[in-house]
């Protein structure tokens, strides 16, 4: 009986061993993201119309020459022609923009990091971009592939703080880490860069070369170092409640909003202010650019309270 009895003791003991070790780690489990009603992380809206309404005209016009944006665009020759892409099309329209890749390439001209790792490479990338800011105070960080609109982002950050720590996009949740999704596009403000820049300097917070028993995407890797700053991810959304930044394109979207919304589909597509769209071919980038810059009803006068100058010397359209 007492062979009997410790057997089963045994039983139950490895048994609640193996139960608290699933639940560690399906707590960790990196593959597994899921929005969530249960978050901690801010939403930050961007300003109303009405709250435009109540600014004097020189403030406006002081916020919009103050709000500048350095683009870091994160490229590879293999997707040679997503890189002439948003050369050609979205980044014209930062005010900064500079493409880092892996290699060089003939073709078109990047900062050559020298890195294969994609982490240590965005790691490089944003220290670059921190080195030489130039004044800049707002930084977005994307991959070729993303589709962005410049204009909403600087209407996004309007009236906020760049010396306060702003880390925002298109928040996701694995386990109980919150990140800023990559294929979105990143917001980082110079404080929040700042600070992340400073901890890739602590092996301990921040290693360049990972040592989790499984490899870390790089915008978890980049959520875990910016908390140890005290840093958090924040989503990016309109006055309404809308997110701003989109990990599919346009026509996913519209086709997702037929299904589910067919008496309401735009509204239930896509913010008006949408700041970022991934997943489309390069021509469909190119088409967002003749829709969002270029076409125009004739008779139609827009009065939108601000203007945000193009960059000096630029060709954008």
């Amino acid at each position: 009986m007492l062979s009997e009895g410790g057997s089963f003791m045994k039983g139950m003991v490895m048994g609640g061993l193996f139960c608290l070790l699933l639940s560690l780690l399906g707590s960790f489990r990196p593959g597994t993201e899921s929005k969530t009603e249960d978050h901690h992380h801010h939403h930050v809206k961007a300003p109303s119309k009405d709250e435009l309404t109540r600014l004097s005209d020189s403030r406006v016009q002081e916020l919009s020459n103050q709000v500048r944006v350095s683009c870091v665009i994160m490229v590879q020759p293999k997707v040679l022609v997503y890189w002439a892409t948003a050369l050609d099309t979205w980044s014209k329209h930062c005010d900064k923009a500079v493409f880092y890749t892996s290699e060089s390439s003939k073709a078109l001209e990047a900062i050559d990091l020298n890195e294969k790792d994609d982490w240590a490479r965005l790691r490089k990338a944003l220290t670059h971009a921190y080195e030489n800011a130039g004044g800049l105070q707002w930084f977005f960080v994307a991959q070729a592939t993303t589709f962005a609109i410049i204009e909403n982002l600087k209407y996004l950050v309007l009236a906020k703080d760049p010396s306060e720590p702003f880390y925002l996009g298109n928040v996701m949740k694995s386990g109980e880490l919150e990140y800023v999704t990559y294929d979105s596009g990143i917001v980082l403000s110079y404080e929040a860069l700042k600070r992340l820049v400073h901890v890739f300097q602590d092996e301990d917070k921040c290693p360049e070369r990972g040592r989790a028993l499984w490899k870390m995407s790089e915008d978890k890797q980049l959520a875990v170092c910016l908390k140890y700053t005290g840093v958090f991810a924040e989503n990016g959304e309109d006055a309404h409640g809308k997110g701003l930044f989109n990990s599919k394109g346009v026509n996913s979207l519209i086709s997702e909003s037929m299904k589910n919304n067919p008496n309401n589909v735009v509204e239930g597509c896509c913010s008006d202010m949408a700041v970022t769209f991934s997943g489309m071919s390069p021509n469909q980038m190119q088409v967002m650019m003749f829709g969002v810059y270029r076409l125009r009803p004739y008779g139609h006068d827009f009065h939108d309270s601000l203007v945000f100058n193009p960059p000096e010397n630029s060709d954008n359209d």
